[in-house]
């Protein structure tokens, strides 16, 4: 039998998150290929040539999907060009990886995984945080039982300002590129990974939207979450307004509590606490090929499986409940917190503990 063929794709866009998750992530692998690359930028040509030595680049997206031979693309560019991007993509046939947010509307989403699988196409999101050492083991030990069912999370993503883009671009405080600010950039995570935890989709949110600190900014750096489950209830901080960067989160459970303090993992069960190193530390940010591998290994899995009629996969179902929650939370927050019902997104809930992975 002959070699698999490899899978050829094209990166669109190559800012921090490309050049530091997604390329050394696409390097690693045996089983596909970046052959090409663009980006707005022209100055990013330098950089393509020297991580992406197989790589032919072009000066624009169309010139890209004029390759021959392309079988997907990863889209790694700010949130207002996700939409149209991928429409574009698909509609030349072409497999789709794209960055968190997905897109910025529950219409969008529902459009582009209709187009999707009218043509036979994946069409998947980066959701890497799921990946992360810290998450996954405290994943790991709530299905193990080791807590019992989970009552309550609450979360905490300090940040003193958000992520630096490349070439000092501050694109995240713009809402006509991101669509809103700690919301959107950090809350899209916990939105994904705390279901995840608590076994079932969040019924109801409530949010208070602000600025503390940055207030040139036109979008909130802060945001305070509720998430209401039908038996558990998770509060979230996001902010890009404290005084150092950090990460802390604790499930409690019915039978113990899990907290993740960073980089380290304290179990407590009934009885003597656990300490666990786990890192990197939570707070180091999302720009970890490893992470970034096991993202790809599921898209490709999902390429090489071929066509598949179910319109909602799991991934597409956690990025409607993100996008669900998000909403939900921005009209609570016009309301003055008040509590706002969330509809279950199409498909499955997230697997209860002790349901196999």
């Amino acid at each position: 039998m002959g070699a698999t063929r490899r899978r050829r794709g094209g990166v669109i866009g190559l800012g921090n998150v490309a050049v530091h998750g997604h390329l050394p992530g696409w390097r690693a692998r045996t089983d596909a290929v970046i052959v090409a690359a663009t980006d707005t930028s022209p100055a990013r040509r330098d950089e393509a040539r020297s991580r992406l030595p197989e790589a032919r680049w072009h000066d624009s997206v169309e010139s890209l999907f004029s390759e021959r031979d392309l079988d997907f693309v990863d889209i790694c560019t700010p949130p207002s060009s996700h939409a149209a991007l991928i429409e574009a993509a698909l509609d030349r046939g072409l497999h789709v990886l794209c960055e968190k947010p997905l897109v910025g509307s529950p219409a969008a989403l529902t459009r582009l995984a209709a187009r999707a699988r009218a043509g036979g196409l994946v069409l998947h999101t980066v959701h890497n945080w799921h990946h992360a050492p810290i998450v996954a083991a405290t994943d790991a030990l709530i299905r193990d039982g080791r807590i019992g069912p989970v009552r309550g999370v609450t979360w905490r993503t300090f940040r003193t300002r958000p992520a630096a883009a490349a070439g000092g671009d501050a694109w995240r405080a713009d809402p006509a590129v991101a669509g809103g600010g700690v919301l959107t950039d950090h809350g899209w995570h916990v939105s994904y990974v705390i279901p995840r935890w608590v076994g079932a989709a969040p019924t109801a949110v409530s949010a208070r939207l602000e600025t503390r600190r940055h207030h040139d900014f036109q979008v909130e750096d802060t945001a305070t979450v509720r998430l209401d489950f039908p038996d558990a209830v998770a509060d979230i901080v996001l902010t890009w307004a404290a005084r150092a960067r950090e990460n802390h989160a604790r499930v409690t459970g019915s039978a113990g509590s899990i907290t993740l303090e960073d980089d380290t993992i304290v179990l407590e069960p009934e009885g003597r606490p656990e300490r666990r190193p786990c890192p990197p530390a939570l707070s180091d940010g999302s720009q970890h090929p490893d992470w970034f591998i096991a993202v790809a290994d599921e898209f490709l899995a999902r390429m090489d499986a071929g066509r598949d009629d179910s319109e909602w996969s799991d991934n597409l179902r956690e990025a409607a409940l993100c996008l669900a929650v998000e909403c939900g939370a921005r009209e609570s927050s016009r309301r003055g917190g008040e509590r706002v019902p969330l509809r279950a997104p199409a498909g499955p809930r997230p697997a209860p503990v002790g349901s196999p992975g």
